[in-house]
């Protein structure tokens, strides 16, 4: 995992959006899905509603929850961002 967010944090370095993303477990067919989310900093994935039950890990550097400052991810609409070079393990289900 850490030579994954290294090389998602260089690509979110490269990125003109700043961020970069890959799917780590499952996917569009699945229920469960766990994304790798890098943010470079200053950097922000604008509001956006819920997508299911999710949780978010905080692997690398500092992000703020515009919701709040939670593990378990609020039913309702928020945006995610990077107060510095991050990397996040976004995990849902699918509703």
């Amino acid at each position: 995992m850490t030579a994954l967010i290294q090389e998602h944090l260089a690509l979110a370095r490269d990125a003109s959006s700043g961020r970069s993303a890959h799917t780590v477990y499952g996917g569009h067919t699945r229920t469960l899905r766990q994304t790798l989310i890098a943010l470079t900093g200053g950097r922000r994935l604008d509001d956006h509603e819920n997508p299911g039950e999710a949780t978010l890990h905080v692997l690398h550097g500092r992000v703020r929850l515009t919701t709040g400052d939670l593990l378990i991810i609020p039913d309702a609409r928020h945006a995610l961002e990077a107060l510095e070079d991050s990397a996040v393990l976004l995990t849902v289900a699918k509703r």
